[in-house]
């Protein structure tokens, strides 16, 4: 059994609290800290959950919102097991189209 570690970002739900609900209404409040970023970046780390975090932006965010890191991050481990793993494709059957998956047009000439 393999232990690996994974983590909950928080900080949609910390903006929410604090009545910020638009991306670019924190790259002000984060240049006024000296962390500047394009608005483009910061919807990426406020929308996604980033694999890297610079320091100076995880105390800006948590001077902005006055929270620590634990209220941003939510660290968990998530075991997976590594018996009856299947790899590879070999000997599998393709997946079954889904249902909800729309079907392709077909445009016909007038006249028929």
């Amino acid at each position: 059994m393999t232990k690996t570690v994974a983590y909950h970002w928080h900080l949609r739900k910390v903006m929410n609290e604090h009545g910020i609900n638009a991306t670019t209404d924190l790259v002000p409040l984060l240049a006024e800290r000296g962390v500047v970023m394009t608005s483009t970046q910061v919807y990426r780390i406020v929308t996604g959950e980033p694999e890297r975090l610079n320091m100076r932006l995880l105390a800006a965010l948590c001077d902005i919102f006055d929270v620590t890191p634990n209220d941003l991050i939510e660290p968990y481990v998530a075991t997976s097991s590594r018996r009856g793993r299947k790899t590879g494709t070999t000997g599998t059957t393709p997946p079954k189209p889904s249902k909800s998956r729309p079907t392709r047009a077909v445009i016909k000439p007038a006249g028929d």
